[in-house]
């Protein structure tokens, strides 16, 4: 389980990216779409820290949302 930060692109689409995992990031015309295009995005970044023997880092839930 990845926490995925979902928000709206300036070109319309949403993206989402895994804040766990840097630089896995994906996007898609609807939330849905960015939903799932991210999902396989995480599973194609931990499926190659495998492939290279590399640590898979741990997800940490820890979320804030402040108000400027």
């Amino acid at each position: 389980m990845r926490q995925v930060i979902l928000y709206s692109g300036e070109d319309g689409y949403y993206v989402a990216e895994c804040p766990s995992l840097p630089g896995c990031i994906s996007q898609g015309k609807t939330r849905e779409e960015a939903i799932a295009n991210i999902k396989e995005a995480i599973e194609g970044y931990i499926a190659a820290l495998k492939e290279d023997g590399l640590p898979i880092p741990d997800e940490n839930f820890d979320a804030m949302v402040v108000a400027v």
